[in-house]
């Protein structure tokens, strides 16, 4: 064919920058385990103090204590949902960070090079590790949950099978 290049849609697709792993530069097992952990004492301590009010109010009153109850469990669902997607979606130079990463020294970068907006943060810590885990340990218990989060320890580029999911590396920052 030697005619003009049809209009829109019929060029060659421009490459994307793929992450290219440097060994020192990815994120080991155990900061990624700490980084959890210390997200994890930021999601509870909230919990905790709710569910003492909780206390305080079933003593005063049973519909006030399961009025609690309620809010209680919106307010946990809504934080520990929320608390990672809007972190790891922020701008700037903390994109791809959650506060247990900030003060661990790590990201998650996306393997295309682009930034982690909402919907991305969503599908990789609401629908994977969230969802898809919680529902899968539901099954069978605790097995998904504990191959997610061990897969980096023989894993050659140290990602958890919600990092391979969605094309994404756990690096230092």
């Amino acid at each position: 064919y030697g005619g003009p290049v049809p209009p829109g849609g019929w060029q060659q697709p421009v490459a994307q920058p793929q992450f290219r792993a440097d060994p020192g530069q990815l994120a080991g097992w155990g900061v990624r385990f700490g980084a959890a952990i210390i997200d994890g004492l930021i999601v509870s301590i909230p919990v905790v103090v709710l569910v003492l009010v909780i206390v305080g109010l079933f003593a005063a009153s049973t519909t006030a204590g399961v009025l609690g109850i309620l809010v209680l469990g919106i307010a946990m669902l809504v934080f520990a949902f929320g608390y990672a997607t809007f972190l790891m979606a922020r701008d700037g130079e903390h994109n791809g960070q959650t506060w247990g990463k900030q003060m661990l020294g790590i990201r998650a970068i996306r393997d295309n090079g682009q930034a982690w907006d909402f919907g991305s943060a969503a599908l990789r810590e609401i629908v994977l590790k969230g969802l898809a885990v919680g529902i899968a340990s539901s099954i069978i218990p605790l097995i998904p949950l504990l191959l997610n989060y061990l897969w980096p320890l023989w894993d050659d580029s140290d990602r958890a099978l919600h990092d391979m999911a969605v094309k994404s590396h756990v690096v230092r920052a």
